[in-house]
């Protein structure tokens, strides 16, 4: 249930992000993003180099092609979130990158471990998926959808579940969880730094700018992460992929909260369902270790 827990608290810090961007300056959505990775990825890393000097790690051909393949995942996460919700609005692209990750990641581990995810899992995924839908499109669309905004979301959920798989790989060989986040995240802060030069930054160098970036890279990444990593050696990645589904529902009560957003009924409708089928999963693990002491 610790684990449980620490997927939730990763999912609340990835929650604030709207709320953090709303409330700061304004600024390109890319370059936010590249800052965010940079700073959160690179204090990462650090972390992970500091604990690597205590627990040196095993270095082969595989790990190093996971490490790679995660760091990707995580930079590949971040222009295509970007321009799905520049495409279809912030709605709709939120809604379909965090709706297709967990069956995404479900599915992929399936196919990669030969583990088929639970019942509960799939009831679970089921009802939360739903809630997503029906809380993303409470406000309704106007005009046709863009075909490519969509390819793009999908492509993120599909990042988010390689890079977490990759994560699940390296724990399962050994890596510790700070290791782990430090090493993937590290290489994508790396990246985001490349790409943060080729990008326009203006805005993020005033005083809320930079207050801004700290909370995001820090908080929602940096923190987030080495919750989601503890989380992440105990639970399946499938389990991790929709419990992280908490933070649409983190995301609509700071709205309502803190920027003072009106909630429609169909909203609040969407906010009960998620919630249930996070409810089932975390009643779902917990019957499950209760079943496992018994036996």
């Amino acid at each position: 249930m610790r684990a449980v827990v620490w997927v939730l608290v990763a999912a609340v810090c990835f929650g604030t992000t709207g709320t953090a961007q709303a409330l700061g300056p304004e600024a390109d959505a890319t370059a936010l993003g590249a800052a965010r990775i940079a700073l959160g990825g690179c204090a990462l890393g650090l972390i992970a180099l500091l604990g690597a000097r205590r627990r040196p790690v095993r270095l082969d051909r595989a790990t190093v092609a996971l490490v790679l393949v995660g760091g990707a995942g995580v930079l590949a996460y971040q222009p295509a979130f970007f321009a799905g919700t520049g495409a279809n609005g912030v709605a709709v692209g939120t809604v379909v990158a965090l709706g297709s990750a967990p069956v995404l990641t479900g599915v992929l581990g399936w196919v990669l471990t030969r583990r088929r995810p639970g019942g509960v899992w799939w009831v679970a995924t089921a009802c939360a998926l739903v809630g997503v839908g029906v809380l993303g499109l409470a406000d309704g669309t106007d005009g046709a959808l863009s075909v490519p905004g969509l390819v793009a979301s999908v492509g993120a959920g599909a990042a988010y579940a390689v890079y977490t798989l990759a994560g699940k790989g390296l724990l399962d060989r050994g890596w510790t969880s700070v290791t782990t986040m430090g090493a993937t995240f590290g290489l994508a802060g790396l990246g985001g730094l490349v790409l943060l030069a080729g990008v326009d930054r203006e805005g993020l160098g005033s005083g809320a700018g930079l207050l801004t970036i700290a909370w995001l890279g820090l908080v929602t990444v940096t923190v987030a992460y080495l919750f989601f990593g503890a989380g992440l050696a105990v639970l399946p990645a499938a389990t991790v992929a929709t419990l992280t589904l908490a933070e649409p529902v983190t995301a609509t009560l700071l709205g309502i909260v803190v920027l003072d957003e009106r909630l429609s009924g169909q909203a609040a409708a969407g906010v009960g369902v998620l919630a249930l089928g996070i409810v089932v999963l975390v009643l779902g693990s917990r019957s499950a270790r209760v079943a496992r002491v018994r036996s």
